[in-house]
């Protein structure tokens, strides 16, 4: 049976909406952009906005998770049936491609984290809870290749990888992009080589 336009638009206004605020949010930053700008360059009405996101914070939070389930597809399409040395260099690829990337403008989850810096709101929750799991998915990948020290250096990955995201914004990004990768082949023999305890 075939939807009508009544039962389609809402969700098409929810994702235009959530389309202008990730473009505007991470171009120009959260706080500075308004939810009025955000009404007018989706081409939506107020009531649509708040059926959809009862208030700023909320359209916030769903930014962060739309870029949460991209940052996540994106890591899983990079590794899939590579093995665990491989699989983290595909990742590695990956996060310089996209500081290479026109519009970059460093890591979403940092940016948006140094706008809300209270560990108790939500937006600095959501970004916490990717964290987290951008932390376990490296910690399993480099256990894949030795159990021993897992987690420590999968800390050193994500700082590498937060390192990287930061000077991509104010250095050669492809000297900042040939830095990284390096460092993480090099955390790669090191991890490798290290003895079991």
């Amino acid at each position: 049976m075939a939807r009508s336009d009544t039962e389609i638009r809402p969700s098409e206004a929810r994702d235009r909406l959530l389309a202008t605020a990730t473009r505007i949010f991470y171009a120009e930053g959260i706080h500075s952009v308004g939810v009025d700008r955000i009404i007018a360059a989706a081409k939506v009405t107020r009531a649509t906005f708040y059926r959809h996101f009862p208030g700023k914070e909320d359209l916030v939070v769903a930014y962060l998770q739309a870029a949460d389930q991209a940052i996540r597809g994106q890591v899983d399409g990079a590794a899939a049936g590579l093995p665990a040395p491989d699989a983290l260099q595909a990742v590695a690829e990956s996060i310089a491609q996209d500081i290479r990337s026109a519009g970059f403008r460093g890591c979403a989850f940092l940016n948006a984290v140094a706008e809300y810096p209270d560990p108790g709101h939500p937006v600095h929750q959501a970004v916490l809870a990717h964290r987290q799991w951008f932390l376990e998915t490296i910690t399993s990948l480099l256990a894949g290749i030795q159990k021993a020290e897992a987690e420590p250096a999968a800390q050193h990955f994500v700082m590498l990888r937060d390192g990287a995201m930061a000077a991509g914004c104010l250095f050669d990004r492809a000297q900042v992009c040939a830095t990284f990768l390096r460092g993480v082949e090099g955390l790669i023999r090191t991890h490798a080589a290290r003895q079991p305890s």
